[in-house]
C-alpha cells in the first residue's frame, strides 16, 4: 500500500551537518522515501579544495553529481578534465557532473539547495 502521508523537514534540524567552520557548511536531510535535500552555505574565500576536500577523504575532484537551485552569491564551478568554468548565479537551476571543483567568487555568501532522488541514493 502506498504511503499517502506528506512529510516535511527543515534544514534547522538536519540529519547530518558538514561543518566547514568559518567558511560555511552543508546541512543534509533525508526523507523516509529515500530522497535527500542539502542546504549549502559557503562564505567568501571558500574553495572546494581547501574547505571540503578534507571532509570527503581528499579526492582529486568532487566525485558527486549535483542537482539544485542557486539562491545567493556567485560560485565558479570548474570541470577539471576540460578546465571549463561555469558561474552559478541566483535563480539558476543546475546539474553538475562528477569531476569538478569550485570556489566562491566575490565577497557575498553563497547559498544553494541540492536535491537527490531516492533512486540515486547509495
Amino acid at each position: 500500500m502506498l504511503d499517502r502521508t506528506i512529510e516535511t523537514r527543515r534544514f534547522v534540524t538536519p540529519d547530518e551537518h558538514l561543518d566547514m567552520k568559518e567558511r560555511g557548511g552543508t546541512s543534509i536531510i533525508r526523507m523516509k522515501g529515500g530522497s535527500a535535500g542539502m542546504q549549502a552555505v559557503f562564505e567568501p574565500g571558500w574553495t572546494w579544495e581547501v574547505d571540503e576536500t578534507p571532509l570527503l577523504g581528499s579526492p582529486e575532484s568532487c566525485p558527486m553529481r549535483h542537482k539544485g537551485y542557486y539562491m545567493s552569491g556567485e560560485l565558479v564551478v570548474r570541470m577539471l578534465e576540460t578546465c571549463a568554468e561555469t558561474r552559478l548565479r541566483p535563480g539558476d537551476f543546475f546539474e553538475i557532473p562528477p569531476g569538478h571543483d569550485a570556489y566562491v567568487a566575490g565577497d557575498e555568501r553563497v547559498e544553494l539547495i541540492l536535491f537527490e532522488s531516492a533512486e540515486h541514493q547509495h
